[in-house]
């Protein structure tokens, strides 16, 4: 199969064991990012099959409609950036393995390296030294803290066991049904939304960007932070209510620790998130790793190999098969 893969932005992929499973086929790495569909769909338009980077493009009907040879779209977890309905309307397979029960612990890893980072200053301190200078100023530890993690899913719960591991106090808010299975589970479930803003040194965000959970972080949520506490977001920038985490950073009252934007790839050099020295920013490295590549591109490129031979798996919308 003629097979694209998008997005690839530092030409990881090919040097994978994973890359091996595409050996028979005809394999194009795009390692730029083209967010125009018809300039999109005018270099990839003998794909077979494609390869998504997660969520880095958008695949729509403008996109799809321009792509008659287009047979599957193959990538891993949820799928908010893939119309659904357009990939059936047009003959598309969409492959995605759901990975239930595993999660990604690079983003677990990341958002404790960003709690790390931000209550060590490690950002200032290194750059104090490179520049001549000694220590930058003092920083605070994290045992004895108090970490609130909203979403009671997979990767906050790694996320908890390192937090505990380090001597931090652990607490949750979630939907009614998370927040339910957080109690039968043992763990301590804040009596209040307004009290598990209002005492949690650290706030995590750990909740699957849909249209329910759209800005389900609010201005009000951020106010009721106690001062000097951290926001940490390595989930998805929608989740904050728009410009509520802009505004409140402006008011100097807390931190935060960002892996996530609006728009990405973040071009803008002033934007507030990189400019306020209480926000430590990251370009989206949660699952960035090569192990986690390694890890998601086995199960894609199995897909595509499934594909070929007749016998497709993780199908999202199998009606275009049968």
């Amino acid at each position: 199969m003629k097979v694209h893969i998008l997005d690839d932005w530092f030409d990881t992929l090919r040097s994978l064991p994973c890359y091996e499973l595409l050996a028979d086929h005809d394999v194009t790495v795009w390692t730029d990012h083209q967010p125009d569909p018809t300039a999109l769909a005018q270099r990839i338009h003998d794909a077979e099959a494609l390869v998504l980077f997660r969520e880095r493009t958008k695949i729509g009907s403008e996109l799809l409609n321009q792509l008659r040879n287009l047979k599957l779209v193959s990538q891993r977890s949820v799928y908010p950036h893939v119309d659904v309905e357009a990939c059936s309307r047009n003959g598309v397979l969409l492959c995605s393995n759901m990975h239930s029960g595993t999660p990604s612990y690079a983003a677990a890893e990341m958002t404790l390296a960003l709690m790390l980072a931000s209550y060590r200053q490690i950002p200032e301190q290194v750059a104090s030294l490179r520049s001549g200078n000694w220590q930058a100023g003092v920083g605070r530890t994290l045992r004895g803290r108090t970490l609130g993690l909203y979403g009671y899913g997979r990767i906050a719960g790694a996320v908890s066991s390192y937090a505990k591991a380090l001597g931090m106090n652990v607490q949750w808010w979630s939907s009614e049904e998370g927040r339910k299975r957080a109690t039968e589970d043992g763990e301590c479930v804040a009596p209040s939304r307004d009290a598990f803003f209002g005492t949690s040194d650290i706030v995590s965000l750990h909740v699957r960007l849909k249209p329910g959970t759209r800005g389900i972080i609010t201005a009000t949520d951020l106010a009721n932070m106690s001062p000097r506490s951290l926001l940490v977001n390595t989930s998805r920038s929608g989740l904050i209510e728009p410009g509520a985490l802009e505004a409140e950073i402006a008011r100097n009252r807390i931190y935060a620790a960002v892996d996530v934007f609006d728009t990405e790839p973040l071009r803008d050099s002033n934007h507030p998130l990189l400019t306020h020295p209480k926000v430590i920013a990251t370009p989206h490295l949660g699952y960035v790793t090569e192990d986690e590549f390694d890890l998601q591109f086995t199960d894609i490129f199995e897909q595509v190999n499934a594909y070929a031979d007749g016998a497709p798996i993780h199908m999202i919308n199998p009606e275009v098969w049968s």
